[in-house]
């Protein structure tokens, strides 16, 4: 992964849900955890790909799965993936009881037709 500067185990996740998201009172289909700063945004299927944004907005380029289950990274700044890496703060994924794609009661019900691919 990129340089040490990008990843900050101590630092927990902003929320349960992507940020920007349930400000503006969207929805989204999957999570990422930015390891710099622990925002919470939206995966690049989304409609709104609020995780790219932040990337774009802070320069952090490292991205973890906010995911139950998985614990892959994603590093916006060489395109590249990496299946693990160092274990960071709790909690390391969503609640099991927050659906995918979320949050329960603002995903439409045609949500599929939204996803980028």
């Amino acid at each position: 992964m990129t340089d040490s500067d990008a990843i900050d185990p101590s630092v927990p996740p902003s929320g349960t849900g992507c940020v920007e998201c349930d400000t503006v009172g969207g929805w989204w289909f999957h999570l990422r955890r930015c390891t710099a700063c622990g925002h919470i945004g939206c995966c690049d299927s989304s409609p709104a790909q609020h995780a790219s944004a932040h990337y774009k907005a802070t320069g952090h380029p490292v991205m973890r799965s906010f995911e139950p289950g998985e614990e892959w990274f994603w590093d916006f700044s060489t395109g590249e993936l990496y299946e693990s890496g160092p274990d960071l703060a709790p909690p390391v994924a969503h609640p099991e009881d927050q659906p995918a794609p979320g949050p329960k009661g603002r995903v439409p019900q045609d949500w599929t037709r939204s996803l980028h691919r």
